[in-house]
């Protein structure tokens, strides 16, 4: 989720609250506060998330009085710090959306960008960073690319201590990795135990540090990234902090640079006027400053059959990386045929959704569901037609009809229990927690 820096680093004035109910009014002005400081809209993530981060940051503070708690929040920066650690929770795995790192193979290789970056050190950014596993992805994609640590820089930013302080210890157990295709833990990694330790020479292509996109000294200076990776950041943010976080995004994204986002953050991007890349099930935009490239990269899939055979495993399968005793060799990309297709296949829906046509994308799902009946691929599309379009509660039912599908279905799973966190709903939202551990727990996930 959103991260952003901890108060000792903001110098703003903090809320006032006027006395009256104890416990409601001081747990509102609460998430003000951590609005103010980290950006997050409460009822992203459902009010009675941050209900419990308070309790919890009171129980460990032995303390009672939802006042008292409040006034020790607003004199201490460590405590402030210590309720983000509590309200965020990291989710992340290595190669998570397998086909976002075969986008960045492509993006990285092919089109205007190869010759932008044949000069220039490509440098690329991951906001949030989280435990790690996304900037170390994003270098093993990056090194099985043919990119020799020296001609790369990757900065990972996060506002979690904690999760900082694991992402540079680089050690990481079974929850990390989520899918049968294992070939870059044996290549990366060294197995201690029941840990696995990612390897110096990876472990050190990324430079970690704590910052707050929000913060007015984050990361001062313009076009700085070629490659910007701001994934699942926005959905936790109102319009206004939206807008305050894309002008940062703009500001620090080269002209002919990529940005990488959520499946359910298209549309954010879109009414900034930002172009997508076209490719297929991987979100990713370019400035609008930039120009048509003469010949645009394409990272193509498998067949969608493929891909809803894959949603049972918590992680889509990820590329396969040569051992290091094999020989050096770039991965091959495959590109879409150019041929037309019928206007319900399950590429052009998704392309429609990729690029934030959703009610094409909408229209076209249904069409593909009268002609060829229900699957989970098409419910579970449709939920994050209905969510990005910003129809949380139609989107629900969607998500339901998915799991009941497939009951291992992990992203239906955890869209689920957001919404219905954010409606509310409390019992339904800790259900589907409980599920999403129990399935990362299965054998090989």
């Amino acid at each position: 989720m959103g991260r952003a820096e901890p108060l000792a680093f903001r110098r703003g004035a903090k809320p006032v609250v006027h006395a009256r109910s104890a416990g409601a009014m001081t747990l509102e002005a609460i998430e003000q506060l951590l609005k103010d400081t980290m950006g997050l809209d409460a009822a992203s993530i459902g009010r009675s998330a941050v209900a419990r981060a308070t309790q919890e940051r009171m129980s460990a503070s032995g303390l009672s009085d939802h006042q008292v708690y409040w006034a020790q929040l607003n004199a201490s920066a460590h405590e402030l710090q210590e309720l983000i650690e509590a309200v965020v929770v990291p989710e992340t795995w290595f190669f998570r959306d397998k086909e976002v790192y075969r986008a960045l193979a492509s993006v990285v290789r092919d089109g205007h960008l190869q010759n932008a970056i044949q000069c220039d050190t490509l440098r690329l950014l991951s906001l949030p960073c989280s435990t790690g596993e996304e900037p170390y992805s994003i270098a093993m994609t990056l090194l099985e690319c043919g990119f020799p640590l020296d001609r790369f820089v990757i900065d990972a930013v996060d506002i979690s201590t904690r999760s900082l302080a694991l992402a540079r210890s680089a050690v990481y157990g079974a929850n990390s990795f989520r899918s049968g295709d294992l070939g870059f833990r044996q290549t990366h990694f060294e197995q201690v135990g029941t840990f696995w330790h990612l390897h110096d020479r990876i472990r050190q292509a990324v430079r970690f540090q704590l910052g707050n996109v929000l913060g007015s000294d984050f990361f001062p200076g313009e076009a700085i990234y070629h490659v910007i990776f701001c994934r699942n950041l926005l959905i936790y943010f109102d319009r206004a902090t939206q807008e305050a976080c894309i002008k940062v995004l703009l500001r620090l994204l080269k002209p002919e640079g990529y940005l990488f986002i959520g499946p359910a953050e298209s549309g954010v991007l879109l009414s900034h006027r930002f172009i997508s890349a076209k490719i297929a099930n991987a979100f990713v935009f370019r400035p609008p400053s930039s120009m048509p490239a003469a010949k645009a990269p394409v990272a193509v899939s498998k067949s969608m059959d493929d891909l809803v055979r894959q949603r049972a495993a918590p992680a889509a399968t990820r590329p396969s990386i040569p051992s290091r005793h094999a020989p050096a060799t770039r991965p091959t990309i495959e590109r879409q045929p150019a041929v037309s297709m019928p206007p319900d296949s399950r590429d052009a829906i998704t392309r429609l959704a990729d690029q934030g046509h959703l009610d094409e994308a909408s229209k076209a799902c249904e069409a593909h569901i009268q002609a060829h009946g229900l699957s989970a691929w098409t419910c579970h599309l449709m939920g994050l037609i209905r969510q990005a379009a910003g129809n949380a509660r139609d989107a629900i039912p969607y998500f339901r009809k998915a799991l009941y599908l497939d009951p291992n279905h992990y992203e239906a799973m955890t869209h689920l229990a957001l919404l219905l966190e954010k409606q509310g709903d409390a019992t339904g939202a800790q259900a589907m927690q409980r599920r999403l551990k129990r399935l990362t727990r299965q054998p090989g996930r």
